[in-house]
C-alpha cells in the first residue's frame, strides 16, 4: 500500500457522517438565531492583519494567527475571530444599516493552536452579535440565546452552565484594592489563567507582575465572593432579565470570568461542561463597545458571543445528545443499467424522475443486477427501478421495493407520481 499523505495537522476530515453531525448543529445554530430575529451574515475568510494588531491582544496576533505576505506585500492572515471583521463590515456602511442590528454567522476559523483533544487548528464557529444597544437587557438577550441553544440540543442545568461577570465591576473592585489602572490589562490576565494554572506558580504570576501580598489576598477573596454581583447595578439587571425570560437556571455570577481579549468593555460570559470533563469553555463573549471606533467608525454600543464547534460537539457526543442515523442517504430511487443497449433509456428515466424532484442515482456502468441492488440497499435507497428490453418496447418500468422486497410493474408515464406518492408515504 502506498503512503498516503496526511491532511494538514489540526483539521479535520468531515466523512459524510460527520459531515451531518456539522449540518445538524448548523442547522440547531440557524433555528436559534433566528428565533430571536437575527441575521444571517459572512465576512472574508482572508483579512489583513492590522486589522487584528490592535485589537485582539497579543498573544492572539503573534502567537495564534496564521499569518503570511501576499504578493504584493501586504501581511495577511486567515481569520482567527470574527468580531473585528464584523465590524468592519458595519462601519463600512454604518449610516444605512437599521439599528439595533442583530446578525449571525457560522463558518471556518484558524488558529495555530497545539493539536489536543478538544482543540483543532481549523474550526467552525457560531458567531452572533447585538449592536446599537448598550442596557444590561441586551446583555441578557445574548445569555438567553445561549441557554436557548442548550435546550434545543437537550443540555440541562445539570449539563452546563453560562458564568457572567462585568469588567466595569472588576475595575472598580481593582481601585478598591489599590491596583493602578495601567496594571488592569495585566491583572486581567492574571484573573483569566487562575483555573489553568497550579495554585502555587499563580501566587508567584501575581508577584511578578507587581502584586503585593495584601493585594494578592484581597483580589482572592473577591475572587471566591459569589454575591459580588449585587455591587453591580448592571448585573442585577441581567439577572433579573434572564428570570424574567425563564432561564436563570443555567446563569451564575463567577468573577474568575473576565475573558482574555482586550476589547470588552462590560459584560463578559462563558459557559461550561459541569461535568468537569471538558475543561475548556463551551463558548464566551460580552460586550464591546469601542470596537467600532477602532477600526474607523462611530461609536457604537455592541454585544456578542462565539461559539466553536469542537467541544460542543465532544461535549454533545459524550452526553449521547446527538441524533443517530444523520447521515441519512441523499438517493431515493436507483435506477439500474440492465444492458448496453438500454443504458441511455435508463439515463432519460433517472434524468426525468430527477426533473419531477426524486432524488434518482443511475448505476454508472453494466453490471450483474444483483449487484446493482446490493449496492442501493447498503445505500439505504427505497426504490429500484430495472429497464431491460421488454420493459422498454412495453413501455413500462419493472419497480422494486427494496424495504419489503416486493415488485411491481408500473407504466414509464406513471412512474414519477406514483413513487412521489409511495416516498411521501415513507417519509422519505
Amino acid at each position: 500500500m502506498k503512503n498516503i499523505v496526511p491532511a494538514v495537522k489540526g483539521t479535520r476530515d468531515f466523512y459524510p457522517s460527520e459531515m451531518a453531525v456539522r449540518n445538524w448543529l448548523y442547522s440547531i445554530v440557524r433555528q436559534v438565531s433566528e428565533s430571536f430575529g437575527y441575521q444571517e451574515y459572512e465576512a472574508p475568510i482572508l483579512e489583513t492583519l492590522e486589522l487584528y494588531a490592535a485589537k485582539s491582544g497579543e498573544e492572539l496576533v503573534k502567537e495564534q494567527a496564521f499569518v503570511f505576505p501576499d504578493r504584493g506585500g501586504d501581511q495577511i492572515t486567515l481569520r482567527p475571530e470574527l468580531t473585528p471583521s464584523l465590524s468592519r463590515m458595519v462601519a463600512q456602511r454604518q449610516n444605512q444599516l437599521i439599528y439595533p442590528l442583530r446578525w449571525w454567522s457560522f463558518g471556518p476559523f484558524w488558529r495555530y493552536e497545539r493539536p489536543q483533544k478538544g482543540r483543532s487548528r481549523e474550526f467552525f464557529q457560531w458567531n452572533i452579535d447585538l449592536l446599537g444597544v448598550d442596557t444590561p437587557e441586551a446583555d441578557a438577550e445574548l445569555v438567553a440565546l445561549v441557554a436557548t441553544f442548550f435546550q434545543r440540543v437537550g443540555l440541562t442545568k445539570k449539563d452546563v452552565v453560562i458564568l457572567v461577570n462585568d469588567r466595569k465591576l472588576m475595575e472598580t473592585e481593582f481601585s478598591r484594592l489599590g491596583i493602578s489602572a495601567e496594571k488592569k490589562t495585566d491583572i486581567s490576565t492574571l484573573i483569566d489563567r487562575r483555573n489553568k494554572m497550579k495554585p502555587e506558580e499563580w501566587d508567584q504570576y501575581s508577584f511578578d507582575i507587581g502584586l503585593t501580598k495584601e493585594q494578592l489576598a484581597g483580589l482572592k477573596s473577591m475572587l471566591d465572593n459569589t454575591e459580588l454581583w449585587r455591587n453591580s447595578p448592571d448585573l442585577v439587571r441581567l439577572m433579573n432579565a434572564v428570570q424574567a425570560m425563564g432561564i436563570g437556571e443555567y446563569v451564575r455570577f463567577d468573577a474568575n470570568i473576565v475573558r482574555g481579549l482586550l476589547y470588552y468593555t462590560g459584560t463578559v460570559f462563558e459557559a461550561y461542561d459541569l461535568s468537569g470533563d471538558i475543561r475548556r469553555s463551551i463558548l464566551g463573549g460580552g460586550r464591546y463597545n469601542n470596537l467600532l471606533s477602532d477600526v474607523g467608525g462611530e461609536d457604537l454600543p455592541a454585544v456578542g458571543f462565539a461559539m466553536g464547534d469542537v467541544i460542543i460537539t465532544l461535549l454533545l457526543q459524550k452526553l449521547k445528545l446527538i441524533p443517530a442515523n444523520l447521515a441519512k442517504p441523499t438517493a431515493q430511487v436507483l435506477v439500474t443499467i440492465f444492458d448496453e443497449t438500454s443504458a441511455l433509456e435508463s439515463l432519460a428515466l433517472a434524468a426525468e424522475l430527477r426533473q419531477s424532484g426524486i432524488n434518482t442515482v443511475c448505476y454508472p456502468e453494466v453490471s450483474r443486477l444483483g449487484k446493482q441492488l446490493k449496492f442501493a440497499d447498503r445505500m439505504g435507497i427505497s426504490f429500484a427501478l430495472v429497464l431491460g428490453p421488454d420493459e422498454i418496447r412495453q413501455d413500462s418500468i419493472n419497480m422494486k421495493n427494496l424495504a419489503n422486497g416486493s415488485q411491481q410493474v408500473i407504466q414509464r408515464s406513471e412512474a414519477s407520481r406514483i413513487l412521489s406518492e409511495l416516498l411521501a408515504n415513507t417519509g422519505r
